[in-house]
């Protein structure tokens, strides 16, 4: 009996959900942010999408959300002109950092202490948390608005995807670029894997891996539909991409084989994030929720558990079944 993949359904949100990122493994499990057009960023359990608070400040949608590693800072991209970096654990706002037009994208350095910022203004900011009053450091050079910028290479470098169609990677010393790279159509993702530098880029019904320090191709693999997200699995065997057609895929990251398919969204999907140990995806959508997928369907593992249904089990028989909450509301 072939078993089903159950998605958890993450409700409270009233508008689409357009970005999501997980923290890293804490010693009270990972967490998950979401970012919405309703303004109001959310935090939950990430292995069970269970709602922990709403950071309520910003009065505009918000598109792009961060954790930090250790999941006690939260930052957040904002329409209303706004950058805000939170306390994780209270739901406090820390600062608020002004800019000058529509913020897309927030991330942390690996020590928590330095954030960088892109948006409709074309210029990337690295601020220094600990002098909240400084200026920021801008980095000048894309001629549209950015969608993406973050750290790489141990913070020592910073890659920005734009609406002029490169991606670009920049020296933060010397706050020059390095290298830039053209794209066909506009980039609408991007994800960077520490663990061997890896770089997956999003374009048209493309994802792309490349190296992260050189920006080389290491290879492409084509997708159905339109993406407009993609995330490879922490061993790299697998990576699961999303988009127009409202369906997730998996795809072997080795073979580039579509392995699986799976409609659970009523909207295109906007983004698509492994957790930090592999064992779900998320994905949120234009329809407002977010969802969560288990990589080994029939696991037992967060609120999925797998159940020997007594009328099947017979001695030649090993069939599983998962029962699911199928809807956590927030």
């Amino acid at each position: 009996m072939a078993m089903r993949q159950t998605p958890l359904t993450c409700s409270g949100h009233t508008r689409p959900v357009v970005d999501l990122a997980f923290s890293g493994i804490t010693p009270y499990g990972y967490f998950l942010i979401s970012a919405c057009k309703d303004g109001k960023p959310m935090l939950r359990q990430g292995d069970t999408g269970d709602w922990i608070g709403t950071f309520l400040g910003h009065k505009g949608a918000v598109w792009g959300a961060t954790l930090n590693k250790e999941a006690t800072k939260a930052a957040t991209a904002a329409a209303d002109f706004s950058a805000k970096v939170w306390d994780a654990v209270t739901g406090d706002e820390i600062l608020t950092l002004a800019h000058k037009h529509i913020v897309k994208s927030v991330n942390f350095t690996q020590d928590s202490n330095n954030l960088l910022t892109g948006g409709q203004d074309k210029i990337l900011r690295i601020y220094d948390l600990g002098k909240p009053e400084a200026e920021p450091q801008e980095i000048t050079g894309h001629t549209s608005a950015i969608k993406k910028a973050l750290w790489c290479n141990d913070d020592k470098q910073i890659l920005s995807a734009a609406d002029d169609k490169t991606v670009r990677l920049w020296d933060r010393t010397s706050m020059e670029v390095v290298k830039s790279m053209p794209f066909d159509s506009s980039v609408s993702s991007m994800e960077y894997i520490p663990d061997g530098e890896v770089l997956v880029i999003t374009y048209g019904k493309t994802i792309g891996f490349y190296n992260a320090l050189s920006l080389d191709l290491i290879k492409t693999v084509d997708a159905p539909a339109s993406i407009n997200s993609a995330s490879l699995h922490p061993d790299k065997d697998f990576l699961v991409a999303a988009g127009d057609d409202f369906k997730l895929y998996k795809f072997d990251y080795n073979t580039k084989e579509e392995l699986e398919s799976y409609k659970g969204h009523f909207g295109p999907v906007h983004c698509v994030r492994f957790s930090p140990d592999g064992e779900l995806y998320a994905s949120g959508s234009e329809d407002g929720t977010l969802r969560l997928w288990q990589t080994a369907v029939g696991k037992t593992y967060g609120l999925w558990k797998c159940v020997l249904p007594e009328e099947l089990v017979s001695e030649n028989s090993d069939a599983l079944y998962c029962t699911t909450a199928p809807e956590i509301k927030a």
